[in-house]
């Protein structure tokens, strides 16, 4: 019975081990090969169970996603002979999973290297034709995209179908930055000098206009004083001239207290004699 029994369960965990090494999973995230002996026998499985034949078949996993090459910043020589630092990264997946596995025995690394590579040639011809300007303000779009279909071309061959190629950043090595920036500061520099200089010389005009214009403003304003003053003068005097026409005596009188009062008007003691005609209304006679 004991023997029985431990046979029953020796059949039941070799079925288990049997169907469990038959049967296998496919998510959709993955791409899955299938070798038999070692040799491709399917390629084309989506996402989901299947099975297999035990101790023959062996699955081999892929990842299906889209995946990221982050590419070290390399230097390239643009058309003007100039040096240029470009830091960019690939968007790439498996597309052929058979022919991947057969070219590049479905190691990650030897295909990121060899994608890079002609990522690279691609970049390096791209930037040899083109001006540091061309490459910095121009249609990077459009460059970016004949690479993408030159390194597509050329990456059919192992499987492999590289989405996007970014470039991150386009700058001078750090010599020629240094260099750059002294030079535009330089530029800066005397482009300042040039703008204080056009702004003295504004000054001195703005200030001679001025000092032109006060002095015209003056000379016509005392010119029209002048004017104004000779005016009432002259209409003082025809004043003056009526009133005396009218009654001489008294203008003669008003005329004499206008002097008495511009003499005597102060602090200034006088010890004279009131003789004479300038004297006349102290002793009250008219000589």
């Amino acid at each position: 019975m004991s023997s029985r029994l431990n046979a029953l369960i020796f059949l039941v965990l070799l079925a288990v081990i049997v169907i469990s090494s038959s049967v296998f999973f496919v998510d959709q995230r993955e791409r899955v090969l299938l070798l038999r002996l070692g040799q491709i026998e399917d390629a084309n499985y989506k996402a989901g169970i299947h099975f297999k034949i035990p101790f023959v078949d062996e699955v081999r996993r892929f990842d299906g996603r889209i995946l990221t090459l982050d590419a070290r910043a390399e230097s390239y020589l643009t058309g003007e002979k100039k040096n240029l630092l470009v830091d960019s990264f690939i968007l790439w997946r498996v597309a052929d999973v058979s022919v991947y596995y057969t070219a590049m025995g479905g190691d990650i690394n030897r295909a990121s290297s060899r994608l890079f590579h002609i990522v690279d040639n691609g970049l390096r011809d791209a930037f040899a034709t083109r001006s540091v300007k061309d490459v910095v303000a121009g249609d990077r779009e459009q460059m970016v995209s004949v690479i993408l279909d030159a390194t597509n071309e050329s990456a059919k061959e192992f499987g492999i179908e590289v989405v996007n190629i970014r470039i991150k950043r386009i700058d001078f090595p750090s010599d020629i930055n240094t260099r750059v920036f002294e030079r535009m500061e330089s530029e800066r520099q005397r482009e300042a000098k040039e703008l204080r200089a056009q702004g003295a010389e504004a000054a001195e005009k703005i200030t001679s206009g001025a000092d032109k214009q006060r002095v015209i403003i003056l000379a016509e304003s005392q010119q029209k004083a002048e004017e104004i003053r000779g005016n009432g003068d002259a209409e003082a005097t025809d004043i003056y001239a009526k009133a005396y026409s009218q009654d001489s005596e008294f203008y003669a009188f008003y005329r004499r207290l206008l002097a008495y009062k511009n003499v005597f008007n102060g602090d200034d003691m006088l010890v004279i004699e009131p003789k004479g005609e300038f004297f006349n209304n102290f002793s009250g006679s008219q000589e």
